[in-house]
């Protein structure tokens, strides 16, 4: 019997690529806003630049188009070290656009623009689900499965890396515009459970992906299909499940800058720390300080923190207990 083949990447993940617009203007309503500033989004790519800072090695599959948009959200992961060889540009496809009003501490609404995105027409082939399956980790989110090809893919990638000992990770990134009602959306997440070993939501979205009216009915029906389950519980902190065990932990206290991307710094904190085989405890710190530091800063991509920066916020906080 052949030995497994050896793992090209830590992470490889699937999903979305975007494009964001920020506003330049605190404080003004989005309607009347006039500059912005432009980002890599997207919550798969801010992952993959989220991991990448961190030291891990991370590829990206995804749909683009050939414009010049893409042309920068390409370049950009390039400079941040993800590999995008695997990242499909497809003539006539355009990435999905977000423009985000900025008035801290607690108001960041988003317009997205998602009708027929790029990053719904990844459809994979061998050689994509092969270069998935090549990671210690996959990742990949509720969003991918909105609508054909992109769902079957994304099915198939899990069910692929699943079965070549990947750990497969799902973050329920519900966004309402881009599913014809929520009972849909978590139909959909709902599906890919038994090839999940861990799920990451907030509390819409773990009550979407259980089918259930309360975060703790929720968590009562996911717990025994879900190895590790990741609560998100904003301003309050983040608890996971694993096995019989429950450990809650409370935020990281920063001045809020943007509220927006928080967790996506959050999961890349998280699971990097799961790849260096930390405990979910040390995994909860990893992720909620890479989210604190995410939310003194403007952006998500550019937002990210680098290993050193976590690493200095937790040891910061752990001097003040």
């Amino acid at each position: 019997m052949s030995a497994p083949a050896a793992k090209v990447f830590d992470a490889t993940i699937l999903g979305r690529i975007g494009y964001d617009l920020y506003s330049e203007e605190p404080g003004v309503p989005l309607p009347r806003v006039r500059r912005f500033s432009r980002y890599l989004g997207g919550s798969s790519a801010n992952m993959a630049v989220g991991l990448a800072r961190l030291g891990a090695r991370v590829g990206i599959a995804a749909c683009l188009g050939t414009d010049s948009l893409s042309d920068f959200l390409v370049e950009f992961l390039e400079r941040e070290g993800v590999d995008t060889s695997c990242v499909k540009r497809v003539e006539g496809a355009l990435p999905s656009l977000c423009l985000t009003e900025v008035s801290p501490p607690d108001r960041f609404p988003q317009v997205f623009y998602r009708h027929d995105p790029a990053d719904v027409h990844v459809d994979l082939g061998e050689r994509e689900l092969e270069y998935l399956a090549s990671g210690r980790m996959f990742i990949t989110n509720g969003t991918s499965l909105c609508a054909s090809p992109s769902r079957e893919s994304t099915y198939g990638a899990m069910e692929r890396c699943r079965s070549a000992g990947c750990r497969v990770v799902m973050d329920a990134d519900y966004r309402a515009m881009s599913w014809r009602s929520a009972a849909e959306a978590g139909l959909a997440v709902r599906l890919a459970l038994p090839m999940v070993d861990v799920l990451i939501g907030n509390d819409v979205e773990l009550k979407l992906a259980a089918g259930a009216e309360t975060l703790e009915e929720a968590v009562e029906k996911l717990r025994p299909r879900v190895p590790l389950l990741v609560s998100k519980l904003g301003g309050l902190g983040t608890r996971a499940w694993s096995g019989g065990e429950a450990v809650f932990l409370p935020p990281y206290a920063v001045e809020v800058v943007s509220t927006i991307g928080a967790g996506d710094g959050f999961a890349s904190g998280f699971l990097y720390a799961l790849l260096e085989d930390r405990g979910v405890l040390e995994a909860l710190h990893w992720g909620n300080a890479a989210a604190a530091i995410v939310v003194g800063r403007l952006s998500c991509s550019e937002a990210m923190p680098l290993r050193a920066e976590v690493e200095a916020m937790i040891a910061s906080a752990a001097s003040r207990r």
